[in-house]
């Protein structure tokens, strides 16, 4: 922020009226400012920016809220009754709101400090209409009450409540946040007396009380993650810790580093930097922390742990340039672990392992609850990550979290190199095993590679080789981004403990999950089993369907197939009826299997039944509001429910897209409420990835940034590829609540849901559908099959078969931002295929 001695100086440098100015002066005659609508002038939040509060009361983080109107910047308080704002990303960057209440507070423990507090506003939907006007945002003056300059100071990076020192993470714990991370300019290196240091095996031998500690010249071989372990009542400034392993000739230790050392050391401390330590402390290890698997390494490994304090004693760390490392040392090189994929199977469960493979598939940043926190509530964030190296048709499956380096973390995107170490593995049964973070992980994209230890080792070589006899288009065509993801599938049989609240899918009551949906904070994702019974199934249709005629092998279209696709095409924009398009379907088979003679006039004849139920309006004014509304359609952010207030896409023959079971209209008279907030919406479909949307893509996937950025493309995400889904309206088993619930079958392996997906055919019925999660056979558009799936109305032809079945649902709640929550039916089982525990119920 910028500083500022007076703010009479501040004023002259404003070109126009403020009304964060003007808000401000009024805040000088009077306690509490309401402000009436039209007084209110839109602001836009440029930074929002989380804190441990320092009211232990509350036992609540703080929010400081950074808004501009143009002309000022203010950083503000945002009182609590707010934050439900922020935790749903209805408060967020680069949006506008509108203020109507505020108040000024003093600091009664420090002269010449005091803040805004904001405590009513409403957020404006859309895009922001202050912040197109601004070309520099760092060039704003900061808005100070007078007689409060020092605020400037203090606004610079450091929080409104001046007790706290420093800045979290918006999201998470786990990653660093402000300029006091940032790793600096290198101190000159003094000179070394390498003749006085202790090697690792004979520290444990000195450990006394009285034991002065000699010099360490030790390599670090492995970095974890930020621990952070700030609570409220601590008086600790910077309450983090960062778990190192480093070695030298001897064997290998732990080194800790605590506190204020964390900020000013974490970023410059990287695998295979050597350190001269010095002032140090040695302890036991705490023997429920999680290592490492260094097996690979050969060396011995000690039990005790090197601390590095900032006081009681102070310690010194010099990190030793590359350049002055010298051979006689005798220290380690960094050993790494790499396996590929053809080999993955072959690890037991749990195995430590690193990977490197070009990413295909990267998922959107999802948030889940760290239940074994106290305190605090503290969230983890990951995504789903798809990566191949060429040695086997299937890709790693990765289930990476956030390793405390959000510049890789929030950068990684399709036809990226991908390394990850130690990765655990997570074996499936029936399934195709994968790879999950561990605390010891690290990433590295492409433009990270230089200079790291592991690029000489023998399979990174073999996998860049690789790469190098690919085609950038031809794996393009088989990338994409976000969408809704998870995995693994549900099991095809029901073996898994979910009464267990340590279940991976817990049993809950349909009242409990409701209060679930409503307390769902943004991006969080939760994956819950109800039982209940299946009343009612509608299919939504996104886009005009067309019959799809591709065909098997290599062999050329028959002459009846040439005169189907032709009369098709020349159709392809009018809406078919169902009915009709189950007749067409019936015709195209003919004329493949039979080679019927007279196909062309079978065509015609349908066609022209057809045509006359479906014609439009050709008018050159029809056609101009029809583009126009297709266009408005496109771009649309609002939830995919919003779109069912616009005319159908389906116009005739509804009854065939939808099924109640015969006693539904009666029990809705029953049911006391419809949870129907949930479903699928446009954030809920993968998109394919293209260069020219990276920049677009990578934002969309990724959590609402904690600063606005002038290079936050307004840019329109590109529409997803799905011509529709089911809504499935579950009756829960004791009739009194309901919930409706999205089913999108996986229909093809381009699909990223599709990998490692159990394929045992079924028979396409609405039930089989659901207990399977895919139509069968999946299409793949690698190959030139002509296996056509049946339609929507065909699959719901069959759903009679749901009525009155006793089911049980999987399902996955992740909440998109405002008040979009999605709500998937990943699964559906029948109790009387379950197998029945007297204690608990297994699935």
């Amino acid at each position: 922020m910028d500083d500022c001695s007076s703010e009479s100086s501040l004023v002259t440098a404003a070109p126009h009226a403020s009304f964060l100015q003007r808000t401000l002066e009024r805040l000088s005659s009077t306690q509490c400012l309401q402000i009436r609508a039209e007084e209110a002038a839109p602001v836009a939040v440029i930074a929002l920016q989380r804190y441990l509060s320092e009211n232990e009361a509350e036992q609540l983080d703080s929010y400081d809220v950074t808004f501009t109107d143009g002309v000022w910047r203010a950083k503000c308080l945002l009182h609590p009754g707010l934050h439900d704002l922020v935790h749903t990303n209805t408060l967020r960057t680069g949006a506008d709101v509108f203020i109507s209440q505020c108040s000024y507070i003093y600091n009664e423990r420090m002269l010449g400090h005091g803040y805004i507090c904001i405590e009513q506003l409403r957020c404006q939907p859309g895009r922001s209409v202050v912040l197109p006007q601004i070309k520099d945002i760092r060039s704003l003056p900061v808005l100070v009450k007078h007689g409060m300059e020092r605020s400037v100071m203090l606004q610079s990076d450091v929080p409104l409540q001046v007790s706290r020192k420093h800045y979290l993470s918006l999201w998470n714990n786990d990653d660093p946040e402000g300029d006091i991370w940032s790793p600096g300019y290198s101190s000159p290196e003094p000179v070394l007396d390498v003749s006085k240091i202790t090697l690792l095996c004979h520290l444990e031998s000195f450990f006394k009380p009285t034991w002065k500690s000699l010099p360490l010249l030790v390599k670090i071989i492995h970095k974890s993650r930020l621990r952070y372990y700030g609570k409220h009542g601590q008086k600790i400034d910077f309450p983090y810790q960062a778990y190192f392993e480093v070695a030298d000739q001897s064997g290998i230790m732990s080194l800790v580093l605590w506190n204020e050392l964390c900020p000013e050391y974490y970023q410059k401390l990287n695998v295979g930097t050597v350190l001269y330590l010095q002032n140090y402390t040695l302890k036991q290890s705490y023997s429920n922390r999680s290592h490492p698997q260094m097996d690979h390494h050969r060396m011995k490994t000690f039990n005790s742990e090197i601390c590095l304090n900032p006081r009681n004693p102070p310690s010194f760390i010099t990190v030793i340039s590359p350049k002055r490392v010298l051979p006689q040392w005798g220290l380690p090189e960094v050993a790494y672990h790499f396996v590929t994929r053809s080999e993955l199977d072959s690890l037991s469960n749990n195995a430590a392992c690193d990977v490197i493979g070009l990413v295909t598939y990267v998922g959107r940043i999802e948030r889940v609850k760290n239940k074994a926190t106290k305190g605090p509530e503290k969230y983890w964030t990951y995504r789903w990550i798809h990566a191949v190296d060429g040695t086997s048709d299937h890709p790693f499956i990765l289930e990476l979290f956030s390793s405390s380096q959000p510049d890789i973390f929030n950068h990684i995107c399709p036809m990226t190199y991908l390394v990850c170490t130690q990765m655990r593995v997570c074996q499936v049964d029936g399934s195709l095993s994968y790879l999950t973070s561990s605390f010891e992980t690290e990433t590295f994209i492409t433009g990270y590679h230089k200079g790291q230890p592991y690029v000489s080792d023998p399979k990174v070589k073999s996998f860049i080789h690789w790469t190098k006899t690919l085609k950038d288009n031809a794996v393009l065509e088989k990338t994409a981004v976000g969408g809704h993801y998870y995995y693994p599938h549900p099991p095809q049989k029901c073996l898994q403990a979910m009464a267990d609240s340590s279940a991976q899918t817990l049993l809950v009551a349909v009242a409990d999950l409701k209060t679930e949906m409503e307390t769902l904070q943004y991006r969080e994702h939760k994956r819950f089993a109800i039982q209940g019974q299946i009343s009612a199934v509608r299919y939504t249709e996104l886009q005009t369907r067309e019959v799809p005629v591709v065909r098997h092998g290599g062999d050329p279209p028959s002459s009846a197939e040439q005169t189907a696709r032709a009369s098709l095409t020349s159709q392809s924009h009018e809406k078919i009826p169902a009915k009709r398009r189950i007749q067409l379907r019936q015709v195209l088979e003919n004329a493949k299997f039979h080679e019927i003679s007279h196909s062309r006039d079978m065509l015609n004849v349908f066609f022209r039944e057809v045509t006359p139920s479906v014609q439009r309006d050709h008018s050159p004014a029809k056609r101009k509001a029809e583009l126009q509304e297709e266009r408005d359609s496109e771009s649309d952010p609002e939830p995919l429910q919003d779109a069912e207030r616009r005319p159908p896409l389906q116009l005739e023959d509804s009854d065939l897209l939808s099924w109640e079971s015969s006693s539904w209209e009666k029990q809705q008279e029953e049911v006391t409420e419809h949870l129907c907030q949930g479903g699928l919406h446009r954030d809920s479909f993968h998109r394919g990835f293209t260069l020219d949307d990276k920049d677009v893509l990578l934002q969309w996937s990724n959590l609402q940034p904690a600063h606005w950025a002038p290079e936050q493309s307004p840019d329109t995400v590109p529409p997803a590829d799905c011509p529709g889904y089911y809504q499935v309206t579950i009756l829960g088993i004791n009739k009194q609540i309901a919930v409706d619930a999205a089913f999108f079958p996986i229909v093809s392996t381009a699909d990223p849901r599709a990998v490692g997906l159990p394929q045992d055919p079924h028979g396409n019925t609405m039930l089989s559908s659901l207990s399977s999660g895919f139509l069968c056979p999946l299409s793949d558009p690698a190959s030139t099959s002509d296996m056509i799936l049946p339609e929507p109305e065909e699959v719901l032809a069959t759903a009679r078969e749901l009525e009155d079945v006793h089911v049980v649902c999987i399902l996955d709640l992740c909440h998109l931002g405002v008040d979009r929550v999605e709500v998937v039916l990943s699964r559906v089982y029948r109790v009387t295929e379950l197998r029945l525990n007297e204690e608990v119920n297994k699935c």
